[in-house]
């Protein structure tokens, strides 16, 4: 029943946003007070559930949208965005420039949220679109699949980092078999989905105040020096502080130091003060000029973020209302591969649930029990939690707005793109999985 309770919203929720047209934010928190009082939960404590997932949500995005918006902005309306994208042109020509964002988004999405990476290096790829004249999707779909890669199967980003704690699974091992999956079939998907007919007919534009319309002359550009380091100052602090979680243990004040700075919202501020710097006072644009490209970055932000925290306010109902614990239950008797069985019961609660965290970490709970006498390696099972993760996500999942929003789709567009390319993932990820276990069963040998 719960499992019929989620189709039936999602099918609701598409009526609304398609056929009526409903504003997605409206639509979003009116499904979930549906299926709020379809799942018991009492009246009078909606309003809290629904708040509890808007205010965890836009707690979790708000700050590093928001900032990374204006960095892209200023780096836009500077000359700085298009000038990075000149030099990727000049190295691989126009020919090759979704490999370029391949490359690009697979260096900069190992140790990146998603979301972080994709604010960062979605000015490019618009300033690309501009430069270049090709489809948004066909420059900015194959960063999308190669951060959603990197994010979903690889610590240490959130899920699988926690799923490696449960199974006491060594994080740099992961990482490094993982690596093995996760660049061929991330790179695979992401050249191939662009080119696929139903992805080819598409043609969003640009969202209007998320990027400079404006094209620069050469002399009008700032270096390639400075917009390098705008751009890659927040990817070395986040990544830097990344790595150095993973190599060192203790407690010191110089290790909070270097998490503080290296936490998202505030290597986005520090990056924020130096692109104003940078690419205001430094270049001859007054603090005014700077500012009003914020403004303009903060109002074309507005609704995205409205429609991302109704999203969590969705996702949240669902959980409060125990499908998580009811599929828990359901699974708990099926007798098949672990490997398999903890593939499937994330790709389940992903469905169920929208979110990838709940969904690994919930996964492997259910299969811990398992993996003591399998023989399976900790690593691999990690891996398997973690790919199950990305399957199939859809309207409950909030990266999924962010995606929409971004490509300026309609929902039925984006769960075209984004809903498939994510299960093929997921699929190709547990072929991977399975061969890597075979592999390091038969090195053992």
């Amino acid at each position: 029943m719960p499992l019929v309770v989620v189709g039936i919203s999602v099918l609701i929720l598409l009526f609304l946003m398609t056929r009526l047209r409903m504003n997605g934010f409206a639509a979003l928190l009116l499904v979930a007070i549906g299926v709020a009082l379809v799942q018991g939960i009492p009246a009078a404590t909606i309003p809290d559930v629904l708040s509890e997932g808007i205010g965890g949500q836009i707690g979790d995005t708000m700050l590093t949208i928001g900032l990374g918006a204006m960095v892209g902005r200023v780096m836009g309306d500077s000359g700085a965005a298009q000038r990075i994208a000149n030099r990727l042109l000049d190295a691989f020509g126009p020919r090759w420039v979704q490999v370029a964002m391949v490359v690009t988004s697979m260096l900069i999405g190992v140790t990146m949220f998603y979301e972080v990476a994709f604010i960062i290096i979605v000015p490019i790829a618009f300033t690309l679109v501009r430069v270049t004249g090709a489809k948004l999707l066909w420059v900015g779909l194959p960063m999308s699949i190669a951060l959603s890669t990197m994010h979903s199967f690889l610590p240490p980003h959130p899920g699988p980092t926690a799923v490696a704690a449960t199974f006491h699974a060594s994080v740099g091992h992961t990482l490094f078999y993982g690596l093995f999956i996760a660049v061929p079939a991330g790179a695979l998907i992401a050249l191939a989905w662009p080119r696929l007919p139903f992805v080819k007919a598409m043609n969003p534009s640009i969202p209007k105040g998320l990027v400079s319309d404006r094209e620069f002359t050469d002399e009008e550009m700032p270096g390639m020096g400075w917009s390098l380091l705008v751009a890659l100052f927040p990817v070395v602090l986040i990544a830097g502080a990344a790595v150095i979680d993973m190599v060192t243990s203790g407690d010191s004040p110089f290790l909070h130091a270097v998490a503080f700075i290296g936490s998202a919202p505030i290597a986005l501020m520090l990056t924020l003060l130096l692109a104003i710097w940078a690419f205001g006072p430094r270049i001859g644009r007054s603090l005014t000029e700077v500012s009003a490209s914020c403004a303009s970055a903060a109002q074309a932000m507005a609704m995205i973020l409205l429609v991302i925290g109704a999203g969590g306010a969705f996702k949240n109902v669902l959980v409060e209302g125990g499908i998580s614990d009811y599929i828990k239950d359901v699974t708990d008797s099926w007798a098949i591969s672990p490997l398999i069985l903890a593939w499937l019961i994330a790709v389940i609660l992903r469905v169920a649930l929208g979110s990838a965290t709940v969904a690994v970490v919930t996964a492997s709970g259910v299969v811990l029990p398992l993996l003591a006498g399998s023989g399976i390696h900790p690593e691999i099972m990690v891996l398997a939690v973690s790919c199950g993760s990305i399957a199939f996500s859809h309207v409950n999942d909030p990266g999924f707005w962010l995606f929409k929003e971004y490509f300026n789709l309609s929902v039925i567009d984006a769960i075209k793109v984004r809903t498939t390319y994510t299960t093929v993932l997921a699929v190709l990820g547990l072929g991977g999985v399975l061969a890597m276990e075979w592999a390091l069963d038969f090195l053992s040998l």
